[in-house]
């Protein structure tokens, strides 16, 4: 009752979670609170860390609460170089060889697509696999793809070196013996002087990607459907955000139009952030100015925003990543037309990041960014990068530091290692790039993939490569002064990708405030042994309190998809990556657990020994 004009205040009920994940060992990525059991999201964000019991209160009528049973949960990852943007455009026509263990499984599914792939389309393998994750530890040959699918035209690409491409594949692009071969790469032809189906990076990409181009493309509603599958396949590794390196072939604004439609819609289930790239050459500047004016980074929204330029601001100022041919010289005097796009951007505020592979490159590169510091314009208040930097020096290091920039690391290595180390040497090798080297200047490093046309895009095998140092075939390169603990990895998966896109106030762990992005994962990371790493998928994946993935126990949880288009999609008959390794070992392992039981219960009941059997069960002997 009211006392000397007081009246009691009226009861707050605290408010309730939306997602409660429970029952959990949670690394948050955050050295204030590295662990818990439960994480509670609201809004959007995370409202709580703690026990369970601590966060039983949060539980509210609308709570939906998920058992991680005792699964590990980390940060949503974030791959800061991936082709998210035109790989969704494509994913659903690519027939993926990520995973597949040997070429005669690849091989039989490229058979059966093509008794699938109807008239006029093309059956396009691009990227994410390499000779050396076979058994057989070779390539197919051009007989192999003709005797799989003799009227189907065939595109196989094989890292940033080579292409195959069957009869019908040579016929659909219009290859004859009068095609000259395009500059930087050759079309192979046989002693005739027909095209004989190998197509050659030599040392450039351009001839494979070209023809690539030439294939059948999908119609505004498929490329949706196929993009949003694609985000779907990146959530089920427990992927929430993406840094878009754009690309060649990824023009502005008409390739953006449909994560833009989908963001408008509601309809992302991973966050992007993007580049813009001038496509034409002699185009670039004008590009560029045009962009700066009507644009600027930090456009968007939490789930697509503009992050930059790059990763090419001119492309005479390119290197190429072919390690099977001698490293390009880059010809001389580029950097006039180079240090005209960077005041561009400087001057307006713009950040961008540098394809860059070759020290020689970024050397030239820093000279004009250290000519621009000293009239006072360089950095100019935006965030900029080197990605990938493979034989990156110690002196080049020094100076990215002392200029502000950061570094993007890929593992190209895990895929194209073996070339570079028959190239280069072994020494050289055990230090590509120099990852250690890198943080121990306090450079920002963050990691990817590349994916979709070299690396596959699962950051688990990016993951097993910063920790192993190993190729996917298991060839080790990386020596253990190169190689990363678990935790600091998995930081350049989190929060490196964060500070690229300056959101790490809101990005890169699980804390208080920040976003809910968050992956259960079918294996605890910290613990498994190394070779257990790439098998590694999430079986529930949340963005911004978003359940987007979900498998095993929590099937049927994520939202529904439309279903794939077109129907003889290799996506809808195979999936896309292809797990095995780990996950086929303990399919076994549970085969043998049940037969161990079933001797036991045969024991139980004197209709067997105590110990062992032998191979022949006792039922076949009488």
């Amino acid at each position: 009752m009211p006392v000397a004009g007081l009246v009691p205040a009226p009861r707050r009920e605290q408010a309730h979670a939306d997602l409660l994940v429970r029952n959990a060992k949670v690394f948050t990525g955050d050295v204030h609170r590295p662990h818990a059991r439960a994480v509670a999201i609201r809004d959007g964000r995370v409202a709580a860390l703690g026990d369970d019991h601590e966060l039983a209160p949060l539980v509210g009528p609308g709570t939906r609460v998920v058992d991680a049973l005792g699964r590990r949960v980390v940060p949503g990852l974030n791959d800061s170089h991936l082709h998210v943007i035109r790989g969704g455009l494509n994913y659903v026509l690519e027939l993926r060889w990520d995973g597949v263990r040997s070429l005669r499984q690849a091989l039989a599914m490229l058979r059966d697509q093509a008794g699938r792939t109807p008239k006029g389309q093309w059956i396009r393998v691009v990227g994410g696999w390499t000779a050396e994750q076979f058994a057989e530890r070779r390539m197919p040959t051009v007989a192999e793809l003709n005797a799989a699918a003799p009227d189907t035209p065939v595109f196989v690409l094989h890292l940033y070196q080579s292409a195959l491409m069957n009869r019908a594949g040579v016929r659909a692009a219009g290859f004859t013996r009068d095609t000259p071969d395009p500059r930087g790469g050759q079309i192979v032809r046989d002693r005739n002087g027909e095209p004989n189906g190998v197509l050659l990076a030599a040392p450039g990409a351009l001839v494979l990607y070209s023809t690539l181009a030439k294939a059948p493309t999908l119609d505004a509603a498929d490329k949706r459907t196929s993009t949003r599958h694609f985000l779907r396949e990146l959530n089920r590794f427990g992927l929430t955000s993406a840094v878009d390196a754009a690309g060649g072939f990824q023009s502005f604004p008409d390739d953006y139009g449909t994560v833009a439609d989908l963001a408008a819609a509601g309809e992302l289930s991973l966050r992007i952030a993007y580049h813009l790239f001038p496509q034409t050459a002699g185009q670039e500047l004008a590009d560029l100015k045009r962009w700066t004016e009507t644009v600027k980074p930090g456009d968007g929204d939490a789930w697509l925003r503009l992050n930059g330029a790059g990763e090419n601001l001119t492309w005479a100022a390119a290197d190429f990543e072919n390690f099977s041919e001698p490293r390009p010289e880059l010809a001389a005097g580029y950097e006039a037309e180079f240090e005209q796009a960077v005041r561009i951007l400087v001057e307006n505020g713009w950040g961008f990041r540098l394809h860059a592979t070759y020290d020689e490159t970024i050397r030239r590169d820093l000279a004009v960014f250290e000519k621009l510091a000293a009239e006072g314009l360089f950095p100019g208040g935006g965030r900029w990068l080197f990605d990938h930097a493979e034989t990156v020096s110690a002196g080049s290091l020094d100076r990215i530091a002392a200029l502000g920039g950061a570094v993007s690391v890929q593992n190209r290595m895990s895929f194209q290692g073996l070339a570079f180390r028959d190239r280069y040497g072994s020494e050289a090798a055990a230090h590509t790039p120099p990852v250690r080297a890198m943080l121990d200047r306090g450079l920002t490093v963050a990691a990817g993939t590349d994916a979709t046309r070299v690396s596959s895009y699962n950051p688990w095998v990016a993951l097993h490569w910063l920790i192993t140092g190993r190729t996917v075939g298991g060839t080790p390169l990386s020596g253990p002064a190169n190689q990363l603990g678990r935790d600091t990895a998995l930081g350049l998966y989190t929060r490196g990708g964060a500070r690229l896109t300056g959101e790490e106030d809101v990005k890169g762990m699980l804390r208080e405030g920040y976003y809910g992005d968050l992956a259960v994962l079918s294996e605890d990371y910290f613990t498994v042994p190394d070779h257990v790493i790439p098998d590694i998928e999430a079986v529930l994946t949340v963005v911004g309190g978003r359940i987007v993935y979900a498998s095993a126990e929590y099937e049927g949880l994520d939202e529904a998809l439309p279903p794939i288009a077109p129907e003889w999609s290799p996506v809808a008959r195979f999936g896309g990556y292809q797990a095995g390794g780990a996950r086929q070992a303990a399919l076994v392992a549970e085969a043998a657990a049940d037969s161990a039981e079933q001797r036991r219960w045969r024991a139980a009941r004197g209709t067997g020994p105590g110990a062992p059997p032998s191979l022949v069960d006792p039922c076949f002997t009488h």
